[in-house]
């Protein structure tokens, strides 16, 4: 055991903190965590949490979420990394996409947003206001098809290829909104309006990274994360999210092979043998990836000390309306 890990152990030991990670951490940080999951199952697990203090392992959107979802709690990170397709999208951008499909004949009465639980506070506040609803990649489909009996259009935030899967695997029409261009008719025809935005790891995968391992390995499986592009997912042998993606492999005979299309660490702590990363270059979450032990020694550190750095804090109306947005999926209980 190395140094760093003891005295992080330690510093567990003696303060009121509960430590927390995503699925995508490194391994020496992931092993130190008391919860791990994805993004969603974090938030939720941190509920009935009895400690002053969680230290969120992870990225900036899904600290906000556990925030939201625990106002009383302190929320701490080792590094307020950010996602690269929650940063695609702010509360402006929102309201141009409100605004361009209002320009399309759309009035506001008739659209109801859904927001990737891939967004920042700020966004699912918005489309908490507006009387809409999170989603995550695992029930994006049964809340989409949920809200469709409303007769309204979906505006369907950050992640165009999550709300383009959704769509063809239920045999809807979507159209990507163009923030460049004002209204435009071919929205009116669409089911699913995407907001053009997306997962910069995902987006690492190809249709011939496919067809490279279907060639090698004629009876290789391959599983995709329905961030990934249309293109991938039609091509795909199951696509799922990452708590999904992990229960198939785990139900596989150890000796069938299969290629994964997602981030690098979850895939690589899967299974020891015949388990593949679907590309030619390592598809790893940079942000993620920031966090290191001695970030979260500091972070320990500093509780200890009493000046806690990198605290979450949100505005009120923002905190309150995001809540809404939250807790209209989980009281859906999809």
């Amino acid at each position: 055991m190395s140094n760093i890990v003891e005295k992080i152990q330690k510093l567990k030991n003696r303060l009121n903190v509960t430590i927390v990670a995503h699925f995508y951490q490194k391994d020496e940080v992931f092993q130190l965590a008391d919860i791990t999951g994805d993004s969603l199952e974090l938030a939720k697990k941190t509920i009935d949490n009895n400690s002053e203090f969680i230290v969120f392992c992870g990225v900036a959107f899904m600290g906000e979420s556990v925030k939201v979802l625990n106002p009383n709690k302190r929320v701490v990170m080792p590094k307020t990394a950010c996602c690269s397709m929650a940063k695609m999208i702010d509360g402006k951008y929102f309201d141009k996409s409100v605004e361009i499909l209002k320009q399309s004949g759309i009035t506001i009465e008739n659209i109801l947003p859904v927001t990737y639980i891939n967004s920042s506070a700020e966004v699912k506040a918005k489309v908490g206001e507006m009387g809409g609803l999170v989603c995550t990649s695992s029930n994006a489909e049964k809340i989409i098809s949920n809200s469709l009996k409303s007769g309204k259009k979906i505006l369907f935030v950050p992640d165009r290829c999550l709300g383009q899967n959704v769509a063809n695997k239920m045999g809807l029409k979507s159209e990507v909104i163009n923030l460049n261009q004002g209204g435009n008719s071919k929205y009116l025809e669409a089911d699913i309006l995407c907001y053009d935005g997306f997962c910069s790891v995902h987006q690492l995968f190809t249709p011939e990274d496919i067809d490279f391992f279907r060639e090698k390995y004629p009876d290789i499986l391959v599983a995709t994360h329905p961030e990934c592009d249309p293109a991938v997912v039609a091509k795909s042998d199951f696509v799922g999210s990452t708590s999904q993606i992990i229960k198939f492999v785990k139900n596989l005979p150890l000796e069938q092979k299969i290629v994964i299309g997602t981030e690098f660490n979850l895939v690589n702590r899967l299974r020891e043998k015949n388990t593949f990363v679907l590309s030619s270059t390592k598809p790893e979450c940079s942000t993620m990836n920031e966090t290191t032990l001695e970030d979260l020694y500091n972070t320990l550190k500093s509780i200890e000390d009493g000046n806690p750095f990198y605290e979450i804090t949100l505005d009120m109306d923002i905190q309150k309306n995001a809540k809404l947005a939250l807790e209209r999926m989980i009281e859906a209980k999809f």
